[in-house]
């Protein structure tokens, strides 16, 4: 299996090319290989034939797997941080938040075949129990404290509640469109949230978060007709 330039996290912060290096030839094949087969089915074989590099090499890099996976969590958050710095570009918290959400209908079509890298890779190392658990979380913690960081620009009540509703949109649809193999889950839900996001911004300052059953969660009806 060769080393693809057009991976879902490289296309998030539109990092195009493979990296020349060895070692992140090696990060960039195991993030691919993990995100498409898992962690535990993933070999060092592998991850070294994706990346064009001798097995005996990768012990030069890394000691075992498991350091080579946290190097592959690094890169993540680097990456995801690389995309909120550019999306801080835009002037409106609201548009700001929609242009983070949209991300995933732009790769809707991978989000369909092997789900969210961030909410699939923390899935799996959840049962975990050497830390990396805990670090598989990082990518997601900085989404969510930056998307908390744009609603308190809107002066609403509860940045961080809202935050979670928010993200847990966006993975709630990333789950069920590669559950379903269905790309057009992930469009519907991203359209959805860049609607509440737009009844956020309109609330005012101050505003609270709804009651649970108040208002529809952004998940339904996501599956209608399906």
């Amino acid at each position: 299996m060769s080393l693809k330039t057009l991976d879902f996290v490289s296309e998030m912060t539109d990092s195009l090319g493979a990296p020349a290096g060895k070692r992140e030839r090696l990060v960039a094949g195991a993030s691919e290989l993990v995100h498409h087969q898992g962690v535990a089915a993933t070999t060092l074989a592998d991850i070294a034939q994706a990346a064009d590099v001798p097995l005996g090499n990768v012990y030069y890099y890394f000691k075992s797997k498991d350091e080579l996976i946290r190097a592959v969590l690094a890169e993540h958050i680097e990456e995801v941080d690389t995309l909120l710095n550019t999306l801080d570009a835009i002037p409106a918290p609201a548009d700001r938040l929609k242009a983070l959400v949209r991300r995933w209908d732009q790769m809707r079509e991978v989000v369909a075949r092997y789900g969210c890298p961030f909410g699939t890779l923390a899935c799996e190392l959840d049962r975990r129990s050497d830390g990396l658990d805990v670090e598989a979380a990082g990518p997601i913690r900085h989404i969510l404290d930056w998307s908390a960081a744009q609603i308190q620009h809107l002066s609403l009540a509860d940045p961080h509640e809202l935050a979670i509703t928010l993200f847990a949109g966006v993975q709630g649809g990333a789950l069920l469109a590669n559950a379903l193999r269905d790309p057009d889950i992930m469009t519907g839900q991203v359209q959805r949230l860049e609607r509440w996001i737009d009844t956020l911004a309109a609330q005012g300052p101050g505003a609270t978060v709804p009651p649970a059953g108040a208002t529809p969660p952004p998940l339904a009806n996501a599956v209608e007709s399906r």
